[in-house]
């Protein structure tokens, strides 16, 4: 059986920085159909930390409309889905301390 990837990428923003810093949250965006038990192991699993709590929440995508001679043009960038995660006390990611 073909385990599917639930963790896309980690997420750095202002917001999520200061996040880090004061609270310990870390961001990622992950698979749309994984929930949070899922994502604990995962987390768990390939950083080898201990997750406190995890926050889901799904993202819209934005619509973009494009002007050409032939005229307007819509489309829409995918919804995704972000976890905002919880580590415990002491616990750190490296990934996240060198960008």
């Amino acid at each position: 059986m073909q385990e599917r990837i639930l963790l896309i990428r980690p997420i750095f923003t202002e917001k999520i920085a200061r996040l880090q810093e004061s609270e310990n949250k870390y961001a990622f965006e992950v698979d749309r159909n994984a929930n949070k038990i899922e994502i604990r192991r995962a987390i768990e699993k390939k950083f080898e930390v201990k997750v406190k709590n995890i926050q889901t929440m799904l993202v819209p995508g934005k619509t973009r409309q494009q002007m050409t001679r032939r005229g307007r043009f819509y489309g829409k960038r995918p919804d995704w889905k972000k976890a905002i995660v919880t580590l415990a006390e002491g616990d750190k990611l490296e990934l996240f301390e060198n960008a």
